[in-house]
């Protein structure tokens, strides 16, 4: 597991479940900006999730931390229902205001060399279909539609799967 992975002023690590809020924060700070009408009241409790997701010993929550500010976050497991080859990256944020600044690219880059660490061969996620910033992120570092998971009438996702690279 990422311990602590510096690149620059740029640090990758764990989460620390202290951080449960911050990283709740972050998270709809990002998810408010491809919601049309605002984000939705869902009535989850998002500091609960996190807490929970750091706290899962099945799961990895890495966050993007630069002058001492957590800047983006990153949560994957092995989905409940899938393959032990297979990934699922559940949360992928960066700060909007740190958008266009390589956070995302090293966030991602630091789960690939993670994914790969644990013999994972491939990996999937769920992407809103108005998240287009989002989707265009994706496709350039070589995610595709999933075929095996074509999006149903009126869902509000595009499930999207990535070949983690071999050696």
């Amino acid at each position: 597991m990422i311990s602590e992975r510096v690149t620059g002023s740029r640090v990758i690590r764990t989460v620390l479940p202290a951080e449960a809020e911050t990283v709740a924060a972050l998270h709809a700070r990002a998810r408010a900006t491809y919601y049309p009408d605002g984000l939705p009241d869902d009535g989850v409790d998002w500091v609960a999730v996190w807490r929970s997701a750091v706290e899962r010993p099945d799961g990895h929550v890495l966050c993007a931390v630069e002058r001492g500010g957590l800047v983006g976050i990153a949560s994957f497991r092995v989905p409940d229902d899938g393959p032990a080859d297979t990934v699922k990256l559940f949360q992928f944020h960066v700060d909007p205001g740190h958008w266009r600044t390589g956070i995302g690219t090293t966030l991602h880059t630091a789960c690939v060399e993670q994914w790969h660490a644990d013999a994972r061969r491939t990996a999937v996620l769920d992407v809103h279909v108005d998240n287009r910033r989002a989707q265009a992120f994706y496709a350039r570092r070589g995610w595709v539609p999933d075929p095996e998971n074509p999006p149903a009438e009126g869902d509000h996702h595009l499930f999207l799967r990535y070949r983690v690279p071999g050696e």
